[in-house]
């Protein structure tokens, strides 16, 4: 069990970094915008899917069987995605985290929609998708250039060493 906590918690980004309020800005462009958003799925891609996980359990506080179902499936989801520090192998074949995830995703969906709480789960995936985008979009990346391997050799202005002439 403490492998799998201890897999879990490598997978996922620090909190603090994705909570951190001082990163927060609103973005000077839409370009800007599309950027953020872009570089913190890839960086946060864990921290939300657990997110959208998170509103979709809440939703479904009041549906017991939908609840029962959820967790099963969210064992699944523990299993194969979050507890993973290599890639999921099927037969030899090395499966891409994307493709885990979307099975997974669809799976989770198609059980809950069978439980009939269907409306409940498009409202709270859609609202968890919100979320996700306007702290993706919020979110400034500076920090997570300077955490990248290639951080060293970045210059220190955002706009490069680049003179107006």
């Amino acid at each position: 069990m403490s492998t799998t906590a201890e897999s879990l918690t490598a997978t996922l980004r620090p909190w603090r970094d994705f909570l951190e309020p001082t990163s927060l800005s609103l973005p000077a462009s839409i370009s800007e915008a599309t950027s953020r958003v872009s570089q913190n799925l890839t960086h946060f891609f864990s921290n939300y899917a657990l997110v959208i996980l998170l509103v979709l359990f809440l939703s479904l506080l009041y549906h017991p069987l939908s609840l029962i179902v959820f967790l099963l499936i969210f064992a699944a989801w523990l299993f194969l995605f979050f507890s993973r520090t290599e890639p999921l192998s099927l037969f030899g074949l090395t499966l891409d985290p994307r493709l885990v995830v979307g099975a997974l995703a669809l799976l989770t969906l198609v059980a809950l929609i069978f439980t009939q709480v269907w409306l409940n789960v498009v409202v709270s995936v859609l609202i968890g998708a919100a979320l996700v985008t306007l702290h993706a979009a919020l979110r400034a990346t500076d920090d997570l250039v300077r955490d990248s391997p290639y951080g060293s050799l970045l210059p220190d202005s955002p706009r490069g060493d680049y003179t107006g002439v």
